[in-house]
């Protein structure tokens, strides 16, 4: 899944407005234009079309982390220059507040069931012996468990 695909994923998920994406940078103190946050959303290949870096995409979830849970005094945490599955997975799961039993709960809805331990997984450090690398397939359902959750009305899924 590529940059440009998580935030659209993200922006569809939680009904983002552009302004919205925008504060989000303003919260992490980086200004972007209207048009670029555009051109990102836009599918390859269309006119104006914008690939978004990895430094982007980690200034936005810091943004969005900020947005969400308030911004924390002193210095802000550095965006990184190479994002993975992990990161973004577990940044989203502190923007929107979630505690362990949050994901896995919402994660039931799509039809995904994982132990405490497994989730524990995706949230470790690369190095440590336990770490599970998050494939774009669980980040793909988190974010749309996550928008079933936050929009009902936007998605009709069969519990089959």
């Amino acid at each position: 899944m590529t940059i440009n695909e998580i935030l659209r994923r993200i922006q569809h998920a939680l009904n983002l407005k552009n302004a919205q994406i925008i504060k989000a940078f303003e919260q992490a103190d980086t200004t972007v234009a209207h048009d670029q946050v555009g051109n990102w959303l836009k599918a390859e290949g269309e006119k104006s079309f914008s690939k978004m870096k990895d430094k982007e995409l980690a200034i936005f979830l810091n943004g969005f982390i900020n947005l969400k849970r308030g911004k924390k005094e002193g210095e802000q945490p550095k965006p990184e220059t190479s994002l993975t599955n992990n990161m973004v997975f577990m940044k989203l799961r502190i923007a929107l507040n979630m505690k362990a039993e949050d994901v896995l709960d919402v994660l039931e809805v799509v039809g995904i069931s994982l132990s405490k331990y497994e989730l524990g997984a995706y949230f470790r450090k690369p190095n440590n012996k336990n770490y599970k690398e998050c494939a774009d397939e669980l980040l793909c359902d988190f974010l749309n468990a996550v928008q079933f959750n936050h929009r009902p009305d936007s998605v009709e899924y069969d519990a089959q």
